[in-house]
């Protein structure tokens, strides 16, 4: 029997990124969409890691089986570490991608220091909604000053990660690729979600899950 890993995410294109990434457990991956309806998941805490966690946990617990948390988002030096646990509702509850970028962009319109990173926060709940493992990792980069490519999601057109060749000294910065120039192999590579889930995958490797009645 093959065991599942549930994914406690509403974003179809985040959901897409970690099942991709999650390919190489073999585990049978459900998604949000599959779970019974009426769940809620309340993103109201401070950080990162305890957004994941509420995720987490509700779903395992609603589900009766494993389920993994993501919390991630887009911090910035300049605007005080904003948006922060705040990025997808930054720029208000029905706002797009580009209603987002837009605002960000505006925020940091001729500021000198463009340095901020993104941050990815996972954890892993048993069917009891206890914590089996937490996992947090992150990317850093810079705020372009317009927004590049038509991959990814987010922020990702206005984020330029600083790991990879193209990098030396500013201006060479103009060089960097936007995460959304980036192929899905090249991203996951040095992205935050792909970094912490690398971890993940590390763990698992020596205390894998147990297939579920």
């Amino acid at each position: 029997m093959t065991a599942e890993l549930w994914i406690a995410s509403g974003n179809r294109k985040k959901r897409a990124e970690l099942e991709r990434l999650l390919a190489p457990l073999g585990y049978r991956i459900r998604t949000l969409d599959e779970a019974p309806p009426g769940i809620e998941l309340i993103e109201d805490r401070p950080d990162f890691a305890g957004n994941a966690e509420v995720k987490a946990t509700t779903l395992a617990r609603a589900v009766r089986g494993y389920a993994l948390g993501d919390d991630s988002g887009l911090c910035v030096d300049a605007l005080g570490g904003e948006p922060g646990v705040r990025s997808a509702r930054w720029a208000g509850e029905s706002a797009s991608d580009a209603d987002r970028i837009a605002k960000l962009l505006a925020a940091m319109a001729g500021r000198a220091d463009r340095r901020a990173r993104f941050v990815c926060s996972l954890c892993l709940a048993a069917p009891d909604g206890s914590v089996i493992a937490r996992f947090e990792d992150r990317c850093e980069g810079l705020i372009l000053e317009q927004p590049r490519g038509s991959s990814g999601f987010g922020y990702d057109p206005a984020f330029a990660p600083l790991d990879q060749p193209a990098w030396s000294e500013p201006p060479a910065h103009r060089n960097l690729s936007s995460f959304a120039e980036l192929d899905a192999v090249a991203k996951d590579r040095i992205s935050h979600r792909g970094r912490a889930l690398r971890r993940l995958l590390t763990h698992l490797s020596s205390h894998p899950l147990a297939p579920t009645p």
